[in-house]
């Protein structure tokens, strides 16, 4: 399973879920072995097409880092942390979450947008 880092160490994802708010972006940067990349990404859209079948999800986006960047970055909107707490949570998607080599690391963080 890949390993889940906080990019927070004061508020871990698992953390953010306790708050009942949205709409909320959720920001997932994860470090991929370059020889794992093909395989990590035909994981990821079966979790793609899972989580986008859920109640309260809005959009996924994802992207690779420039030159030889061994990071990938899903950016998904959700219409609150409980949706999102909820669609991860499912047995479905944790049977698919186990499926990530252990050499993965993945860097979740929950976000709101605010106003500049």
């Amino acid at each position: 399973m890949a390993k889940l880092q906080s990019l927070d160490p004061n508020t871990p994802m698992f953390a953010q879920f306790k708050e009942k708010t949205g709409p909320i972006v959720l920001a997932n940067t994860f470090f991929v072995p370059e020889e794992r990349t093909e395989a990590f990404l035909a994981l990821f859209r079966r979790q793609a097409a899972f989580m986008k079948a859920q109640p309260g999800f809005v959009s996924l986006q994802m992207h690779k880092g420039t030159a030889d960047s061994r990071l990938l970055m899903n950016v998904a909107v959700w219409e609150s942390t409980e949706a999102l707490a909820t669609a991860f949570a499912s047995p479905e998607f944790q049977r698919m979450v186990a499926e990530s080599p252990d050499d993965v690391v993945s860097y979740p963080h929950i976000f709101q947008q605010i106003d500049v």
